[in-house]
C-alpha cells in the first residue's frame, strides 16, 4: 500500500500571526548534534542508545560495517542525506500534531535548525584563505600531495529551541507523541545529542527573524574564573565591545549570547559530558556567507577576538558556520534583552 504523507504546517510568519517579543530573556535548549555515520568511536562519541541497525538494535561499532546503519548505509551519501532528512522529514514530524487537543507545541516560541556548512569559516580555516604555493611563490602544477587534511568540527548542527521558561520544555518535549515517535527517530538519525540549557540574551535583534547564515561560537572560561564571573563579564563588558565595533551594525544581523545554566554533574537532566563545560554560546547572524567572511577580515573582529582571549581558556574556542532554517517562530519583532542576570 502506498503511504500517505502529511503536509508541513508552517509555524512562522507569514503563515501565522507572531506576537512582539519582550525584554525578558528566554530559556533556550541549544542541542549540538552529530549525524549517524560510521566514524570510529575514538574519533566521535556515540550517545547511549544511538546508531541503530535495521532491526532497531544498537550497533556496537559503527565503523565495522557501514551498511548496517539503518539510517544510511552508504558513507558517500550520509552527510547529504542527513541534512535533507533532518530538515525535510524530521522537522516536519517534530511539528506534526496528531491529536486536535494537543497544544504542547504552543509552548515552543521558536525552533531553528542550524546546519553546519563545510564550506563556511571555522576557527581552523578562516579568511583570508590561502592557496598552497612553492618556495618561489608559484602554484604547484598538481594539487596531489598538497591537499591539507580536513579538520572537521565536533558537531554537524544545532537544534535551537526557545521557551518562555523551563516548565515549558517539559510540556513541549515530554509528551507522549515526542516520547513515542520523535525520540526513537532521534536514536536512528543522530549519533549524539548534547544539550546546553541556556538563558538567552539578545543584544542585537533580528529585523527579519529569518537570517540566512549563523556563526556558532562556543566559549570556555579561564580556569581561574568562575562561570558566574565569566558570564557577568561576557554580558556586561564584552557585549558592549562587540556592539561598539563599526562593522557590527554594518554586517551583523543578529547577535545573541546563550549563557549555560545547565547542570555540571552527571545524572542530572540535560547534562552531557561534551557540553557541560561550555560556559556560553554566541550566535551571530549574517545576510550572506560573503558578509560573514568580510566581517572576519575586519579590525572589528580582531578587537572582539582580543577581548574574548582575556577571559577564555587558551585554545578552547571553537566556531563554525551554519545555514539556518526557521521552522517555528511565534515572535516578531525581537526586542533587546534586559541584561539582568539571575543570581547576579
Amino acid at each position: 500500500m502506498t503511504p500517505s504523507f502529511a503536509q508541513e504546517k508552517l509555524l512562522r510568519a507569514p503563515y501565522l500571526q507572531p506576537r512582539s517579543g519582550t525584554d525578558e530573556p528566554l530559556i533556550v535548549l541549544c542541542s549540538f548534534l552529530s549525524r549517524a555515520d560510521n566514524t570510529p568511536l575514538q574519533e566521535r562519541r556515540r550517545g547511549d542508545g544511538h546508531m541503530l541497525d535495521a532491526q532497531g538494535q544498537v550497533i556496537a561499532d559503527p565503523a565495522v560495517d557501514p551498511a548496517a546503519n539503518a539510517f544510511e548505509g552508504n558513507p558517500n551519501l550520509n552527510f547529504e542525506k542527513w541534512g535533507e532528512y533532518w530538515r525535510k522529514v524530521h522537522g516536519v514530524r517534530f511539528t506534526y500534531v496528531e491529536e486536535p487537543d494537543d497544544r504542547s507545541l504552543e509552548r515552543l516560541q521558536r525552533y531553528d535548525q542550524l546546519h553546519r556548512v563545510a564550506a563556511g569559516p571555522t576557527e581552523s580555516s578562516t579568511p583570508p584563505y590561502a592557496a598552497p604555493i612553492d618556495d618561489n611563490g608559484r602554484l604547484f602544477p598538481t594539487v596531489i600531495g598538497h591537499i591539507a587534511p580536513y579538520r572537521r568540527p565536533r558537531w554537524d548542527g544545532i537544534a535551537y529551541l526557545n521557551f518562555a521558561g523551563p516548565e515549558d520544555i517539559a510540556a513541549a518535549l515530554a509528551n507522549k507523541r515526542v516520547r513515542s515517535k520523535i525520540l526513537p527517530e532521534d536514536q536512528a538519525i543522530f549519533r549524539d545529542i548534547a544539550p546546553v540549557l541556556s538563558r538567552q540574551y539578545i543584544l542585537l535583534p533580528s529585523a527579519s527573524g529569518n537570517d540566512a547564515i549563523t556563526l556558532v561560537k562556543t566559549h570556555v572560561r579561564r580556569p581561574d574564573s568562575s562561570r558566574a564571573e565569566f558570564q557577568r563579564w561576557w554580558l556586561q563588558e564584552h557585549a558592549d565591545t562587540v556592539l561598539a565595533q563599526p562593522d557590527t551594525p554594518r554586517l551583523v544581523k543578529r547577535y545573541v549570547q546563550l549563557h549555560n545554566i545547565g547542570p555540571t554533574e552527571t545524572g542530572q537532566p540535560f547534562f552531557h559530558p561534551e557540553t557541560s563545560g561550555i560556559d556560553g554560546v554566541t550566535l551571530m547572524a549574517f545576510a550572506s556567507m560573503n558578509d560573514l567572511e568580510d566581517f572576519l577580515l575586519t579590525d572589528s573582529q580582531r578587537v572582539i577576538a582580543d577581548s574574548e582571549a582575556t577571559m577564555t581558556a587558551a585554545g578552547s574556542t571553537e566556531y563554525w558556520t551554519a545555514l539556518g532554517f526557521v521552522l517555528v517562530n511565534r515572535i516578531a519583532p525581537e526586542q533587546v534583552s534586559r541584561r539582568t542576570q539571575v543570581g547576579a
